[in-house]
């Protein structure tokens, strides 16, 4: 019997993982790596672009969960630090 990934395993389970404990994303979770990795951010543009009012779309929320992003406070104010990758999350990416 194959493993196929439905529609209610989606929306529930945007991070999972492997035996080996490696962190398994789903396309958007990858999707907002790549446009964190692309150039700076800061919190402001990155909750404009990825901030979800739908309980079952947590992308933003679960890879800062699974220590996949930062949010780097320094002093500034939030809506100017800067968001970035940890090396966990550049270990997702490759």
């Amino acid at each position: 019997m194959s493993k196929s990934l439905d529609m209610t395993n989606l929306q529930i389970a945007h991070l999972t993982r492997e035996a080996s404990g490696s962190v398994v994303v789903i396309p958007l979770t990858r999707d907002l790596l790549i446009w964190i990795d692309r150039t700076p951010r800061t919190y402001a543009e990155t909750m404009e672009a990825w901030r979800s009012s739908c309980p079952r779309l947590t992308i933003w929320e679960d890879a800062l969960a699974e220590g996949l992003v930062h949010v780097q406070s320094g002093g500034t104010r939030m809506s100017d630090a800067p968001v970035v990758l940890t090396p966990r999350g550049r270990d997702v990416l490759g």
